[in-house]
């Protein structure tokens, strides 16, 4: 599944290079148009990111949101910022069919898989950055990767499987908005050693063969953000390499 990304800044559309907000790009001032193209051309889910709401909770842009939400017929997962169940809440509430919860689930992990048991598996998912050391350790960044949290991904990955966890938005850092292909191998290798759950690959998608490599790798969906904003490829062309890999 082909899964069109929007990042917002002020109701903008926005691209940050490798997490640094110094580094934006901005793209436009119009979301909804941009979702709904995105719509129009097939895709069934949208992932959104509010980067004003991670970087301070109390700008949250929830008015935007809803709008977005309201107005768009597919169905949209939204992350950023998420750090307290009122904010789980307030964007389920909003009409995201999924919460998108990163830093948090790492920090605080018996905290968001309680969440997960309250809420549903199905209406959360995990945002797993990782960085890849030298002797192939994953381990897993937060704060905007500003900070590693020393865990491994499969350490973590053990508290949440005890609930159901069902959905995992990884992303390799080191190729994250960058449109250098992504990191195949790692998905091959969390689809088969964690196949009951639906993984999806972010990060340095910029052609559509790298599209037909993370649709064979065994992950369920794939984030596709600035590929689609530089006109790389469509969402249309984008769905029908998927289905064709």
């Amino acid at each position: 599944m082909i899964i069109p990304a929007l990042d917002l800044i002020d109701g903008k559309v926005v691209r940050l290079y490798q997490g640094d907000y110094a580094q934006k790009t901005i793209y436009s001032d119009d979301p909804q148009s941009q979702f709904s193209i995105y719509n129009q051309q097939g895709a069934e889910w949208l992932h959104l990111v509010d980067l004003d709401g991670a970087k301070d909770v109390s700008k949250r842009q929830l008015t935007v949101i809803a709008s977005l939400i309201t107005n768009t017929p597919a169905k949209i997962q939204i992350g950023g910022g998420v750090r307290t169940e009122q904010d789980v809440k307030d964007l389920l509430d909003a009409g995201a069919q999924r919460v998108v919860i990163g830093s948090t689930a790492v920090k605080e992990p018996e905290m968001v898989a309680g969440w997960m048991e309250k809420y549903g598996a199905e209406h959360i998912v995990l945002a797993l950055d990782i960085n890849i050391d030298a002797q192939g350790n994953k381990i897993v960044a937060v704060s905007g990767w500003q900070e590693e949290s020393g865990q491994t991904i499969e350490s973590l990955l053990e508290v949440y499987l005890a609930v159901g966890l069902k959905h995992v938005l990884c992303t390799d850092i080191s190729k994250d908005g960058t449109l250098t292909g992504s990191n195949v191998a790692l998905y091959k290798e969390m689809a088969t050693t964690y196949p009951q759950v639906a993984w999806q690959a972010s990060g340095g998608i910029g052609s559509l063969d790298d599209i037909t490599e993370v649709a064979r790798s065994g992950a369920s969906g794939m984030i596709v953000g600035r590929a689609l904003l530089e006109g790389k490829f469509t969402v249309k062309e984008a769905i029908q390499c998927w289905q064709n890999a």
